[in-house]
């Protein structure tokens, strides 16, 4: 019993270092991605609000993005809602695998499709069509959590986006 304790930390150590470098990667369909979305933005989450929908079954959020940059397509403001399954009312909360979360003052970089709802979207292809921009803390530059340039993947983005 004794050598399942000193083995723990190093359990907990290793399990820590795995989940940490499993970070969000950028999408391998890039392309895909590019071409599918019908609206791709850059911005920063300003509002999130949860609510029950109409017959009190189901808890949506619409979370508000100030605009940046729009990299394809313009929805003609400087902001988009979108809209996802999920949040939290009251005492009750709903979570679901997939979906991507958002933070407030949170920057994103967004692959967008139109929802039913009028002038709102819902993330394409789920937690992959939002990708989470950091400031790296050594030159400033904006990039993903696994480092790679911000910058570089809306050129891509731009490119696949025209063709």
């Amino acid at each position: 019993m004794k050598r399942i304790f000193l083995y723990m930390p190093l359990f907990l150590l290793l399990s820590g270092f795995l989940l940490t470098s499993m970070g969000q990667t950028i999408p391998a369909k890039l392309e895909d991605m590019s071409k599918g979305a019908e609206l791709i933005v850059t911005g920063k989450v300003t509002d999130q609000r949860s609510s029950w929908n109409e017959d009190q079954t189901r808890i949506f959020t619409r979370v508000t993005v100030r605009v940046d940059e729009f990299l394809k397509g313009n929805n003609g403001s400087y902001s988009v809602v979108v809209t996802h399954p999920g949040g939290e009312v009251g005492e009750v909360g709903e979570l679901y695998t997939h979906i991507p979360t958002f933070k407030n003052d949170e920057e994103v970089l967004l692959f967008l499709k139109k929802s039913n709802v009028q002038n709102e979207y819902t993330v394409f292809q789920g937690e992959n069509g939002k990708i989470k921009v950091l400031t790296d803390d050594r030159t400033g530059e904006k990039v993903t959590a696994n480092k790679e340039r911000v910058g570089s993947i809306k050129k891509q983005i731009q490119k696949y986006a025209q063709d």
